[in-house]
């Protein structure tokens, strides 16, 4: 496994839809290894390989409390099949904008179609806290952003602050 860079906003490559996975292999494998180590080193709870600037359909996520052992989901091709009509708002951040966080409203429970990292179907009904880091996951993959919920005027200032953040480490 290997820590790979984790990009920012506002990084164009975030906004880019990823394509499906062909096959399930040791490469898909490797990348789900190494997102979830980069995930675990960035203390977040869900990454897209997008993120990690390889635009492919898959996911990773861990949303276990912290007293409990890891419990990670490795997602290829994951595709929302059903949605709740109860929403729920609740606090996101992402690994892509760090220390910036919003209220975002989604349904309070769907069901996730993907492939294991065997290839094999399954099925996952989330509710809570999996539940919103799935939809949250899956919108990468699509190239949507927790921030493109938000206002215009919410987006801008926390766009603003991170291309501000980013010429001072560059200046630096």
């Amino acid at each position: 496994m290997a820590l790979r860079p984790i990009i920012t906003a506002p990084d164009k490559r975030l906004k880019a839809r990823s394509a499906p996975v062909e096959a399930v292999d040791d490469e898909v494998r490797t990348l789900l290894d190494d997102m979830l180590e980069s995930m675990y080193a960035a203390e977040g709870i869900g990454l897209a390989a997008i993120q990690v600037g390889v635009a492919k359909r898959c996911i990773v996520t861990d949303v276990h409390p912290p007293d409990e052992p890891h419990a990670p989901l490795k997602l290829v091709n994951p595709e929302i099949v059903w949605r709740s009509d109860e929403r729920v708002s609740h606090e996101e951040g992402c690994l892509s904008f760090p220390d910036h966080y919003a209220e975002v409203e989604r349904p309070a429970s769907v069901t996730v179609a993907y492939q294991d990292e065997t290839g094999a179907a399954r099925e996952v009904t989330a509710v809570g806290t999996l539940a919103v880091c799935l939809q949250h996951e899956i919108d990468h993959l699509e190239g949507v952003l927790f921030v493109d919920y938000l206002s215009l005027v919410k987006r801008s200032i926390i766009l603003r602050k991170l291309t501000k953040a980013r010429r001072a480490a560059a200046g630096a």
